[in-house]
């Protein structure tokens, strides 16, 4: 389960504290537990720090406490701060991440269902899109997304199997296998009947609730080859 400490304190030598950090993440590089930090400076109290130190769980935040690195670095903290930082244990019993939800929304509700008419709900208007089998220039505009999502429908009965996900800020990655049986006309080739399948990758950047930019990478000379067009 993940681990989440949450570290409460005060101080008037930030960028003295900023610099300790700095050195504590050298000096134990490659043998701390810890996957994410955030710092957050109160808007209303100049002084006032949170720092909210994730890790992957329980057992693993108890052993980085027991580097010395670490034992060193939280009694130079202490000196820097006015007062004794106090500490939140939390066992994270949810997390989700709003991106993702609305990226998972697009590939199950619109791609597999074929719910087209969400595509107006979840793309930004001048939603800009960038496709390997389209070259370098982007198009723009959610009649994209209804254009490629009809033709691909059409053309194939398929599905999405989430290999990776990562989110990091407005950005989500997703590394997906696409498995689809070929039952419709598709850049000119006739029905096969053949069931293809093809690995990739798309990322989109997400803004005010809807994505607002997609990067769609996918071996599609495989998909090609196996559709009998490529040697």
């Amino acid at each position: 389960m993940t681990f989440v400490q949450i570290i409460d304190y005060k101080t008037r030598r930030a960028d003295d504290l900023n610099k300790l950090l700095d050195r504590y993440v050298e000096m134990s590089q490659g043998k701390r537990t810890v996957t994410h930090s955030v710092m957050g400076k109160d808007r209303e109290t100049e002084d006032h720090y949170v720092e909210m130190v994730e890790f992957p769980s329980y057992e693993e935040a108890m052993r980085n406490s027991q580097l010395p690195e670490t034992d060193k670095m939280f009694q130079e903290m202490v000196a820097l701060c006015e007062g004794m930082p106090t500490f939140t244990n939390l066992d994270v019993v949810r997390d989700e991440s709003l991106n993702t939800l609305l990226v998972n929304r697009m590939f199950d509700e619109v791609l597999i269902q074929g719910k087209l008419e969400t595509i107006d709900e979840l793309f930004a208007a001048d939603y800009v899109d960038h496709d390997v089998m389209k070259g370098q220039e982007a198009a723009r505009g959610r009649r994209v997304m209804h254009e490629d999502a009809k033709s691909w429908r059409d053309a194939f009965a398929f599905s999405f199997k989430t290999d990776a996900q990562l989110a990091q800020g407005d950005y989500v990655t997703t590394v997906w296998t696409w498995t689809g049986r070929h039952q419709g006309e598709f850049m000119g080739v006739e029905p096969t009947g053949k069931t293809c399948t093809m690995n990739g990758t798309t990322t989109f950047r997400c803004h005010d609730g809807q994505i607002a930019e997609g990067w769609w990478h996918f071996d599609a000379m495989s998909l090609m080859r196996q559709l009998g067009v490529l040697e």
